[in-house]
């Protein structure tokens, strides 16, 4: 058990997802920072090393195996990552964007801090929609192509840039900018706290953007810590067997 603490965050959790909930309540971020040791990171949050290792081993082991995503093809993970949270954040954008121009004209002069986050959401809104088009339109069907190349020899994939590893860095560039702009939003709300004045739709505003952005850490440690990793050394082996 020891060992977990010379693990990065990411890694422990793409190996046992139940642990996210865990990370998430000690107000780990196993997403866009993990690469960070869970040592460094009870450090960093001082947090007591054996209080983290406990709650993990209280965890059942008989862990669901469709929640393994680590073990899963990467063009399955692929599929799952567009039809699952893709869809989910273009299903909630205009949902969220509803109730927050409702409760910003009904509350904003009592609660200023309000509209700043609806001008954070809308931000998200729009370099998410980007992002994610990037994602489906050039680097997820290049993943795709290197694994049907593994598998039954098709064509040598061909792709728009030099390599995997340079829209990875501009994906995991931009995950970071997303999770610093919910980071701003939750300190906004006071963690999605409804104060005393607000009301039903005051309440459900901020309960579906507290789920956006639980939804929103899965997305990026399923990429960041799973896919991405895995399609690099995928593209490794592909040049070296072309070499």
């Amino acid at each position: 058990m020891n060992n977990l603490l010379e693990q990065t965050l990411g890694e422990i959790v793409a190996k046992d997802y139940r642990i996210a909930t865990i990370f998430e309540q000690k107000g780990l971020d196993f997403c866009c920072n993990g690469h960070i040791t869970l040592k460094d990171a009870c450090t960093n949050h001082q947090i007591q090393e054996a209080e983290i290792l406990t709650a993990i081993q209280s965890l059942p082991t008989n862990q669901s195996p469709e929640m393994a995503f680590h073990t899963w093809p990467l063009d399955l993970l692929a599929d799952y990552i567009e039809k699952k949270h893709h869809r989910y954040v273009e299903n909630q954008i205009p949902i969220i964007q509803g109730y927050l121009e409702k409760i910003c004209r009904v509350h904003g002069n009592q609660h200023p801090e309000l509209n700043e986050i609806k001008l954070l959401f809308l931000q998200s809104a729009a370099e998410l929609s980007a992002h994610m088009k990037k994602e489906e339109l050039l680097l997820f069907p290049y993943i795709r192509k290197l694994v049907q190349h593994k598998e039954s020899s098709q064509p040598k994939p061909q792709a728009s840039f030099a390599n995997i590893q340079n829209p990875i860095q501009v994906m995991m560039n931009e995950h970071s900018s997303e999770g610093k702009r919910f980071d701003k939003i939750a300190l906004l709300s006071h963690e999605y706290t409804v104060p005393a004045d607000g009301c039903t739709s005051y309440r459900i505003c901020f309960a579906q953007l507290k789920d956006f952005e639980k939804d929103l850490h899965i997305h990026i440690h399923l990429e960041n810590n799973i896919l991405f990793p895995k399609a690099m050394e995928l593209e490794k082996a592909f040049l070296s067997s072309v070499v």
